[in-house]
């Protein structure tokens, strides 16, 4: 086996470094449990030798005694003989306790120790559950590596299903998920402001979930059964978006062939989610600042009034009161849509919830990858999740894990398979020596700088990168006395 442990991710120096011990409920270290099963007496005298420093050494000679222990201890790792009637080559006493190990713990790892080298029963135990297998005689180096190897997975796996665990105990709506203080924070204002029809405004950077929020909104409320309909006000060019919101009326304009009907009176009776907000123009503005007065719409080229029953929920990434000081955004509208406002953090600020939505979307994805058993995410994968800036936020995060369940070539998820190189703007504060005041700052400053050089120095594309205006991005510059190349 040592041919198929030199391929395996984690190399036998980084394995063999690894510590055999693991933390109680106290965060106190203990031993690992390594129980021996073997009808060779020198075997289980060799083994509780070579391995009785690292790990706590459980010897049992027969069936009996070893599922006294297991019942007892609950080992972590088993070395189990797969021929324990030494007058019997051909017995598979060893494979039939491995059965009845894994249907009493199937996260217990079993590695097959055999003096027989038939690669049908390795090949077989391997089918029904065993971690790995090794031929007699023993060489305790290369078993010693099978050993750090098996507790290395098993406390991936381990980590692994508490995220799941704490995943599936979190507060959702739709799919949004987290525990942060921040969020607790978003989720408790969709329960409240849902069960009323009040217009709210989203704010948040790009990839924080402002649709998501919006879905969560209408699906909480007693609108749910009724049409919920998006519209992009950025995306649709502005003389084409009047006739989108509010409809047109035959021969309105070159074209219109038809009489059209708006999203506006398609969302009759449910929600109407009008996305980056702030892109509207200031003559559209004032059509949707009437409607929100009076409740009626006019299609354009038409002259009658029409009455529509429907919620706006609004969102934008854009700083609404900076565009409201350079006459690009009407105060009065913008009072009319922040009746509420839930300001959706980034995902820098949101702690803990990071590993719980990488996890969740490998959940989520991994059963789309064809012949691929992904488990969860190595140690150094986990550390690079949290340390990373994240600045596409969760859009960026579930992208990057779908990349890395396609390109992953081993059970667990590793930096590179993220994308990650080495070379990112990895958050980095000396904890303890800064307030949190200065901690926001220095991280904002390090964005902002990554940003510029991302962007080559181009203050627009930066400014759409970061989320906010132009002038914004100016005062940030000279605020962290960045300078521009």
């Amino acid at each position: 086996m040592s041919e198929e442990i030199k391929k395996d991710a984690v190399t036998q120096d980084a394995i063999s470094s690894l510590p055999a011990d693991r933390c109680d409920e106290h965060n106190n270290f203990v031993k690992a449990k390594l129980l021996v099963v073997d009808d060779d007496e020198g075997v289980l005298k060799q083994l509780k030798w070579a391995f009785g420093d690292e790990y706590e050494v459980l010897l049992a000679s027969n069936r009996e005694d070893a599922f006294n222990l297991i019942n007892e201890h609950s080992p972590e790792l088993i070395a189990l003989d797969m021929n324990l009637d030494g007058n019997n080559l051909n017995s598979k006493d060893g494979i039939d306790i491995l059965d009845e190990i894994k249907n009493k713990n199937p996260f217990t790892k079993v590695i097959m120790v055999t003096g027989n080298d038939s690669k049908e029963n390795a090949l077989e135990s391997i089918a029904k559950g065993a971690f790995d297998y090794y031929l007699k005689p023993v060489n305790v180096d290369e078993l010693k590596i099978i050993f750090k190897r098996a507790l290395y997975i098993l406390n991936l796996e381990k980590d692994n299903r508490k995220l799941s665990n704490k995943l599936n105990n979190e507060f959702k709506f739709e799919d949004i998920v987290g525990s942060s203080q921040e969020m607790r924070k978003v989720f408790n204002l969709i329960k409240r402001v849902s069960s009323s029809d009040v217009t709210v405004l989203v704010t948040g950077e790009s990839g924080t979930g402002k649709e998501l929020v919006a879905k969560a909104i209408h699906y909480s409320s007693l609108r749910k059964n009724q049409p919920f309909v998006v519209i992009n006000c950025g995306a649709i060019p502005e003389n084409l978006l009047e006739s989108e919101l509010f409809g047109h009326e035959k021969g309105a304009f070159t074209d219109a062939y038809i009489k059209r009907v708006g999203k506006f009176e398609v969302a009759n009776k449910g929600t109407i989610f009008l996305d980056e907000i702030g892109d509207m123009s200031l003559s559209l503005q004032v059509k949707l600042l009437r409607f929100l007065q009076e409740r009626v719409i006019e299609r354009v080229g038409g002259n009658s009034s029409i009455e529509v029953d429907v919620r706006i929920v609004a969102a934008t990434n854009c700083d609404l009161r900076k565009k409201i000081e350079e006459s690009l955004f009407r105060e009065d509208l913008f009072f009319r849509l922040s009746v509420i406002n839930i300001d959706l953090p980034a995902l820098r600020e949101r702690g803990e919830d990071k590993l719980i939505l990488a996890n969740y979307f490998l959940n989520k994805y991994k059963n789309d990858v064809v012949n691929k058993n992904v488990k969860g995410f190595t140690k150094d994968a986990k550390t690079a999740i949290k340390r990373f800036g994240w600045q596409g936020n969760v859009r960026e995060m579930e992208n990057r894990v779908r990349r890395a369940l396609i390109l992953s070539e081993d059970s667990f998820i590793t930096p590179s398979d993220l994308g990650f190189t080495g070379n990112e703007n990895f958050i980095d504060i000396d904890f303890g020596k800064l307030s949190l005041k200065e901690a926001k700052e220095e991280i904002e400053s390090k964005y902002i700088k990554k940003a510029l050089e991302d962007c080559k120095g181009n203050i627009s594309s930066a400014a759409k990168m970061l989320g906010v205006t132009r002038p914004t991005l100016y005062d940030l510059i000279k605020k962290y006395n960045l300078g521009i190349e």
